[in-house]
């Protein structure tokens, strides 16, 4: 795994996010790369400081987390200020740092804290190809990964987030639940969600990765995903950004949308055809 990547408002959710980014870079021995976007054009409404001083007093809340958090993290912790739009400059960033996971929180606040409420966070995952992490506010800082949850569907594309989410896995010795859901009566497609569900098990079996294999049937992947994660107390959902369609997700948005805006537990969202060179 290379370098992460942690987009940085300040407010306790992205600093939720921080805290959660460290554990992995401690356990995958890589660095950490903070970006706080700066929007001159919405500042001065968000802003209670003096607009001309606000790369100095973000340089000097950076200062604070490094100092805050470096005695307990080995690599290097390192800060950029960028400007344009959130989304495409942490895209941007990650790109140019060849980072192997950016990490973000769902929900920032008023004042000094940007907003990273859905569109960011969801324009992000949409954007890139390089693997996220979104991480609401109401998630517990302190745990570390024990249980993730892989949610299996009938789409071929289910199988791609299988590599990242093993690695993970192995830097906490952390149990995969492969979750095969059946939204669908046909017995052909149940056949298929099978199948892919019995290959993500042979590899976990292969990589000496802990899983367990459940089967549910489902009128709504997101829910019954959620509701999966909240039982075991879940550290983890992985999904895809493009997973199948049914009415009732058709009806409340697209899957990864849903699933990063409702969920109370970190979501790993991987896109399709994710190319995953730097693990």
């Amino acid at each position: 795994m290379n370098d992460l990547l942690v987009g940085i408002d300040f407010s306790d959710c992205s600093i939720n996010a921080l805290e959660h980014a460290l554990s992995i870079a401690r356990k995958a021995k890589k660095d950490i790369i903070m970006v706080w976007v700066n929007r001159p054009e919405s500042q001065k409404e968000l802003l209670t400081y003096d607009s001309d001083n606000i790369i100095e007093e973000v340089t000097k809340r950076f200062e604070e987390l490094i100092l805050k958090y470096k005695p307990d993290f080995k690599q290097k912790m390192k800060f950029e200020i960028r400007e344009g739009k959130i989304y495409r400059q942490i895209v941007k960033a990650a790109a140019e740092h060849d980072v192997s996971l950016i990490v973000v929180g769902t929900h920032g606040a008023s004042g000094f804290e940007e907003f990273w409420v859905g569109s960011n966070t969801n324009k992000i995952i949409s954007e890139t190809y390089i693997p996220v992490i979104s991480i609401s506010s109401k998630i517990d800082i302190h745990r570390e990964l024990k249980s993730i949850v892989f949610p299996v569907d009938s789409t071929a594309e289910t199988r791609q987030k299988i590599i990242f989410t093993a690695v993970l896995a192995s830097y906490f010795d952390a149990e995969v639940h492969v979750l095969a859901l059946y939204s669908a009566t046909s017995r052909r497609v149940q056949q298929r969600v099978d199948k892919y569900a019995k290959q993500m098990l042979e590899y976990l079996e292969e990589e000496g990765i802990k899983y367990k294999h459940i089967t549910q049937r489902t009128d709504n992947i997101t829910n019954s995903t959620i509701e999966y994660a909240k039982k075991i107390e879940a550290n983890l959902i992985a999904i895809m950004t493009e997973q199948e369609r049914s009415a009732s997700n058709i009806l409340l948005g697209p899957y990864a949308s849903q699933m990063v805006n409702n969920s109370p537990v970190p979501v790993l969202s991987i896109h399709p055809k994710n190319v995953l060179s730097g693990l």
